[in-house]
């Protein structure tokens, strides 16, 4: 069994223009399969630390990182729909062998550490839930998440898109009902929208966020979604509508993942500030617990579960991806699973505190911002590869500087974790 990877198409329609459906609904998908990521196991480390420590003052850095990282994801559709190729693909045709395979390397490191954090998280919540050891709780989110890859291979993406978006609605939940038990203080959060710092450490923490917000793996994934949702590169007419609906789908299931992730800084900052034991997340969830009640604690613990589920799915995917775009090469889905999954099986059997390895991920995937980002937004600025859907100034403008923000602030990161 593959991960089913389309080919690229030919620039022009063979046959009558694919029917699209007459809803915008209908349109709407492959922007909510990338926001999972957005709302994985190290988003909810760096959250949950941010509120419990330092209550609304970083709340600004969330709402600034969903804005960008919607540009991004964003762009990556964009050039889907416009090319009919990925990201990967289009670097693929532009690098030579050596350069390409380097480049291969550092995203597929990117997305294995991405996916060795959603199976280290699933199996906190497996711990948290059921008192299942770690390693087995590993176990079993691999397990399960491949079931959820053999919708998407056997059944097709529209069914992959519904159960991911499924998924998220869970997560949402989860996450978010603890805000009804004790609900934030409206000032609090008008004062978190003022951006600040207090000290070097919410620095960290706020680079620790945007490394947690702005996902590579899924820069090069989306473009693919988008790619496969439409199949060929339409007719010049119709390109806008589906760049339209393209903006839509980004911004909705942005504001969602987004609103979830202010969600969880916000039950931390209301409930759990000055609380001992939440620097990690099973001391913030006996924390919640506590404070708010049985009820909320398990569904923050399924909350946690279904998120490691599944962006772990969609990581494996986005390794898929990076692979048959830069490489024409596929392995089968069980190797690929094992791959990711035996080495973070090992990790939890070490002791190692599970919350740390989430952290220590969102520095692995620093090194691969740039790598992702950059590119991008230098191709779809090209009128080469574009034509006339090429990025405005503007939208150029904004990218270079989103890119510039994005990779300062990890490269912060990355000096203050080495310097400790």
């Amino acid at each position: 069994m593959y991960v089913r990877v389309r080919r690229r198409r030919p620039d022009r329609l063979d046959g009558p223009a694919p029917r699209l459906p007459g809803a915008g609904l209908g349109l709407l998908g492959p922007a909510f399969v990338a926001a999972v990521a957005y709302v994985d196991p190290g988003n909810v480390a760096t959250n949950l630390s941010a509120g419990a420590g330092y209550g609304y003052l970083l709340v600004w850095v969330l709402v600034l990182a969903t804005a960008m990282a919607g540009l991004v994801q964003y762009l990556s559709a964009k050039l889907g729909v416009v090319t009919g190729t990925s990201l990967p693909e289009v670097l693929r045709d532009r690098l030579p062998r050596g350069g390409r395979l380097a480049y291969w390397v550092q995203a597929e490191v990117v997305a294995m550490a991405t996916d060795i954090a959603e199976v280290v998280g699933g199996a906190i919540a497996l711990n948290l839930l059921f008192g299942l050891p770690l390693w087995l709780g590993g176990i079993i989110t691999g397990v399960a998440s491949m079931a959820l890859l053999t919708v998407q291979n056997g059944r097709g993406q529209r069914a992959f898109e519904r159960v991911v978006t499924t998924a998220l609605l869970v997560i949402a939940i989860g996450f978010v009902a603890g805000l009804f038990v004790q609900p934030p203080s409206p000032s609090g959060i008008a004062d978190g929208l003022v951006p600040r710092f207090d000290g070097t450490q919410t620095v960290l923490l706020a680079a620790g966020m945007f490394g947690a917000t702005v996902m590579p793996h899924v820069v090069y994934l989306h473009s693919a979604l988008a790619r496969d949702r439409f199949g060929v590169t339409p007719e010049p007419g119709l390109v806008g509508r589906l760049l339209s609906a393209t903006r839509a789908d980004v911004g909705v299931a942005m504001l969602v993942a987004g609103s979830v992730n202010i969600a969880l800084l916000l039950v931390a900052a209301a409930s759990l500030r000055g609380v001992d034991g939440t620097d990690t997340i099973a001391g913030a969830h006996a924390a919640v617990e506590s404070g708010l009640g049985t009820a909320i604690g398990a569904l923050f613990a399924v909350g946690l579960l279904v998120s490691g589920l599944a962006s772990t799915s969609v990581g494996c995917y986005a390794g898929a991806v990076i692979m048959e775009g830069l490489l024409l090469r596929r392995i089968p889905l069980l190797v690929r699973r094992l791959v990711t999954l035996v080495p973070a099986v090992l990790i939890l059997t070490t002791g190692a505190e599970p919350t740390w390895l989430l952290v220590l991920s969102q520095v692995v995937l620093s090194f691969g911002i740039p790598f992702a980002i950059i590119p991008l937004v230098a191709v779809t600025a090209k009128s080469s590869v574009m034509g006339r859907w090429a990025n405005s100034r503007l939208t150029t403008t904004l990218a270079v500087l989103v890119s510039v923000v994005v990779v300062s602030l990890n490269v912060a990161l990355l000096t203050l974790t080495v310097m400790g």
